[in-house]
């Protein structure tokens, strides 16, 4: 008799396999809209996703920048019919297309897959509340701040990196609730008090925390 092989969530999340389909987007190509039938969950593989809503009146909000290893579209497994938000790559991006059934089914199945989903969800919702309070309390400067040493990685390993430059100010200042002239305003004086530079792409440095930490 052939041992088992223990399953192995990363594989599962890499190789096609019955309910799981491998696509490939081009930069600024929509991969769902706001509105379409919710029918899978998506992890991305490579590249970055915006995540946007629009509202009656038709303005645009951005909700998360989203990276590699990243889930989205969950919110079928919660029985809503329709996509609450539209998806759009940021960059190239290769994601991993799983069906609503087959993510119920290894969901209930294989408990090391249960556990990486639940952990990305619970990591994700901290950083909702975080948001959340972050516009509630903080001023268009620190809210820009903040951002950026998010975009930038900091606090991991003690390193930063550079912020991709594809990030426009329009789309900053969507994240932000703020106007592209406030957010070139605020670059500009960061710029210029050296918290970050343009060196084949934006660089964040730590000094920037400053912003956020004090008045």
């Amino acid at each position: 008799m052939a041992p088992q092989h223990a399953f192995d969530p990363y594989t599962f999340l890499a190789k096609i396999g019955t309910g799981r389909t491998l696509v490939t987007y081009q930069a600024q190509r929509p991969i769902f809209a706001q509105g379409e039938a919710a029918d899978a969950v998506f992890y991305l593989q490579e590249g970055q996703v915006k995540l946007t809503v629009v509202s009656a009146q038709g303005k645009e909000a951005v909700i998360a920048l989203l990276e590699a290893q990243a889930f989205f579209g969950e919110g079928c497994l919660a029985g809503q019919p329709l996509r609450m938000a539209a998806a759009t790559a940021l960059t190239d991006c290769a994601l991993m297309r799983i069906e609503k059934p087959a993510m119920l089914q290894v969901l209930h199945a294989e408990p090391a897959f249960a556990e990486l989903f639940m952990a990305y969800l619970l990591s994700r919702n901290s950083r909702i509340e975080a948001d959340l309070i972050d516009h509630l309390f903080n001023s268009s400067e620190k809210r820009l701040a903040r951002v950026l040493l998010l975009l930038a990685h900091f606090g991991k390993e003690g390193k930063t990196e550079p912020v991709l430059p594809q990030i426009s100010q329009e789309t900053l200042a969507e994240m932000i609730g703020t106007t592209r002239s406030r957010v070139n305003f605020f670059l500009n004086k960061f710029r210029k008090l050296g918290f970050i530079d343009y060196n084949g792409g934006m660089h964040v440095h730590s000094a920037l925390l400053n912003v956020v930490l004090y008045d």
